[in-house]
């Protein structure tokens, strides 16, 4: 195997980062700081846990910079969390081995398959697929006719890509995800019985996505379903038909894009946000978990809540919200003393009267 030690220095370097300490230390890993090992740098991200780094196992440490001199030899970077990324992914990286097509594998007439490749055992190829250069296809794949993958993506076990969908270079898809399934489009006749829509399009994945298991992304119903480049989708999340999905935007588990939604650049939308059809959400906006987005989102907005709103006038109706049955209880109290006032001053006018 590989030998991927590198020096103190080359790892600084490698992130764009300083470091203090021999430049000539010897790392082959990272771990975090609880469990490194002595040949092992780890990371801390805030200084208020840098009183860490005297117990830590680790030789060297990734740290922000500007926290103060420490005793071990440390790199020192604006984004400790993302300089770990990037380090960790180095020591993790395998080179690709070519293991060919397993024999309990079946491949269609008329595919484009390069040397380079890896299909495993009771893995489906329909016809008319091309593959990139090593790609990796796991076991129990079924990818339909005419879909094309690029080059270093991996299909892990159980995955679907029914007939027609582009997949990018550099994808990974994970367990148990369906790519191009039909989507969700009926028409009713006037005695309420659902005509199913036929739906023709496809979905088209650009390069650099990841796809977490058992997400669902519906086939368009004319043109394209598409995920551009560099989106991370996580765990459980359906996107409906003919959505678009802008570039690099983060989708957490369980969000749902209902048809025809529109996500710009650089969107993140918390767990179980929903966006409804038609919808637009402009460039880098941001939505907390359990959002409801029911109408267009301008670009940069924070929002929140359902129906969504800006994420601070949110605050405050929750906040509200939660003073609710204090306030009916006082208004109840308001009123019966009310009553008893009015029904003391009726009784006065009546003994006066008299």
């Amino acid at each position: 195997m590989e030998n991927k030690s590198r020096t103190l220095k080359e790892l600084a370097e490698m992130v764009e980062g300083t470091f203090e300490g021999d430049p000539n230390l010897l790392i082959h890993g990272l771990s975090d700081i609880d469990s490194a090992t002595r040949g092992e740098v780890t990371f801390v991200t805030s200084p208020k846990r840098s009183a860490q780094i005297a117990t830590t196992g680790a030789s060297a440490v990734i740290v922000p910079t500007g926290l103060e001199q420490a005793d071990k030899p440390v790199i020192m970077v604006h984004d400790p969390n993302w300089a770990a990324a990037v380090i960790h992914n180095y020591f993790q990286m395998k080179p690709f081995v070519a293991e060919g097509i397993s024999p309990s594998a079946h491949v269609g007439s008329d595919c484009s398959l390069p040397d380079e490749v890896t299909i495993g055992p009771m893995a489906v190829l329909g016809d008319r697929v091309l593959l990139g250069k090593r790609v990796v296809i796991n076991p129990g794949t079924v990818i339909g006719d005419d879909v094309q993958i690029g080059e270093d993506s991996i299909l892990h076990f159980n995955v679907t890509i029914t007939n027609g969908c582009r997949i990018g270079s550099r994808v990974i898809i994970h367990s148990g995800t369906v790519i191009g399934s039909d989507g969700f489009g009926y028409a009713t006749d006037k005695h309420g019985r659902h005509v199913k829509r036929p739906h023709v399009g496809i979905v088209q994945i650009d390069d650099d996505v990841e796809i977490g298991s058992n997400v669902s992304v519906d086939r368009a119903t004319f043109g394209k379903t598409w995920i551009k480049q560099g989106v991370k989708i996580d765990n459980l999340v359906h996107i409906a038909h003919n959505v678009t999905v802008g570039e690099g935007s983060l989708l957490a588990g369980q969000v749902g894009l209902a048809g025809s939604s529109i996500l710009g650049r650089g969107v993140m939308l918390g767990g179980q946000t929903g966006v409804a059809d038609q919808t637009r959400v402009g460039n880098r906006v941001m939505a907390a978990g359990k959002t409801g987005i029911v109408q267009d989102v301008e670009d940069g907005v924070i929002v929140s809540g359902f129906p969504a709103m800006p994420h601070k006038q949110w605050l405050r109706a929750s906040n509200a919200f939660s003073m609710l049955p204090d306030l009916v209880r006082d208004i109840r109290n308001l009123k019966k003393k009310v009553a008893e006032i009015f029904t003391a001053g009726h009784v006065s006018e009546e003994h006066e009267d008299k």
